[in-house]
């Protein structure tokens, strides 16, 4: 028995293997969203989507966290029809109706109330350790940012105002636990957070709770959001901009733009028509006026910027028939990562 053979036999670990053969570097699974550039913002890729391992969702309040992660778990249940939602609540700011608005079935979310930092993390430990990779589950928790400490909790109830150390030590101890169970099941969870200015001159934002989380996750997004308002109209809804922070997947810093209004929701084509028009792929006929461009052909009809963000023929079109899709991800795919990685079933 050569050497190679004797360290194989003798590990302790059931998953050793060589790295050609080991299945922690296997094919994972990319989850599709329904919004092609969200995609974008978990892959680089506008077919890709969501992926294992932990993504945060971290920016001020009303910036559309939840609304991205309810989305998520929207494409979840619907590429696994046997998955289930794993719910952590602190926030209780996701009324039933939410869920229904985006077309979640609420039978298969496990809501579970939480209090604080401790209680989150023993549970999610005991559901971790009864999961295993064959399970269809993706975690989501609504937030650590509101999440106290028990220390925290039990001062208050002592009289006490001492400052709290314990905090972001069970934030990082929670990281370090749930890793690699994340890793090696392959599950994807999202953990929505909150950030704080720097002091500095030029204020930076930066994600709350300490740097334990923020070294586990996989991901990092900060949302930020601008008002979509013509001139002399009122407001009719939000361009919310997603920052990546953090991604082994997506260039850092790339800045992704997804339309939301309050008459038709999320708009699926937002933030392709950016690129589009970089890439070619659409031509800016006059002001406020587009038309697209396949094969060196130009569309001779001239469409409102509402419009043509809105016609799904338009753009199917555009993706089928162009190389905008390639175009996008080696503008915002990490050149040097090879990811291993399927789309399908």
């Amino acid at each position: 028995m050569n050497i190679k053979d004797k360290l194989l036999k003798n590990s302790t670990i059931k998953q050793t293997a060589t790295l050609e053969d080991s299945k922690v570097y296997g094919t994972k699974e990319m989850i599709p969203t329904s919004v092609p550039m969200i995609n974008v913002a978990f892959s680089g890729d506008v077919n890709g989507g969501i992926i294992p391992g932990l993504t945060m969702f971290a920016g001020p309040s009303k910036n559309f966290k939840t609304g991205f992660a309810l989305l998520c778990m929207k494409a979840y249940l619907s590429h696994y029809p046997d998955s289930v939602i794993l719910f952590y609540d602190s926030e209780f700011g996701t009324p039933q109706n939410y869920f229904k608005s985006f077309g979640i079935n609420m039978d298969r979310v496990i809501h579970t109330p939480i209090t604080d930092v401790e209680q989150l993390k023993h549970d999610i430990m005991k559901q971790l350790e009864g999961i295993d990779k064959a399970d269809k589950v993706m975690i989501v928790v609504d937030s650590v940012g509101n999440l106290a400490s028990k220390k925290e909790v039990d001062d208050a109830l002592d009289g006490k105002s001492v400052a709290d150390m314990t905090r972001a030590k069970q934030l990082k101890s929670l990281g370090r636990m749930i890793t690699p169970h994340l890793s090696l099941k392959h599950i994807p969870m999202l953990a929505i957070n909150h950030t704080y200015k720097t002091m500095e001159m030029f204020a930076k934002d930066v994600v709350g709770g300490g740097t334990g989380l923020y070294y586990s996750s996989d991901q990092v997004w900060i949302l930020g959001r601008q008002q979509d308002k013509k001139p002399g109209k009122e407001v009719t809804g939000y361009h919310f901009v997603i920052n990546i922070d953090k991604s082994r997947y997506v260039r850092e810093k790339s800045k992704i733009l997804i339309s939301i209004s309050w008459s038709g929701g999320i708009n699926k084509w937002s933030g392709l028509l950016e690129n589009a028009l970089e890439h070619g792929s659409v031509v800016k006929t006059k002001p406020g006026k587009y038309s697209p461009v396949i094969d060196g052909i130009q569309d001779p009809n001239e469409y409102s910027e509402t419009v043509i963000n809105g016609a799904d023929a338009i753009w199917n079109g555009i993706l089928r028939d162009t190389d905008l899709a390639d175009f996008i991800k080696k503008k915002y795919a990490t050149p040097d990562v090879e990811m291993d990685f399927q789309t399908e079933v």
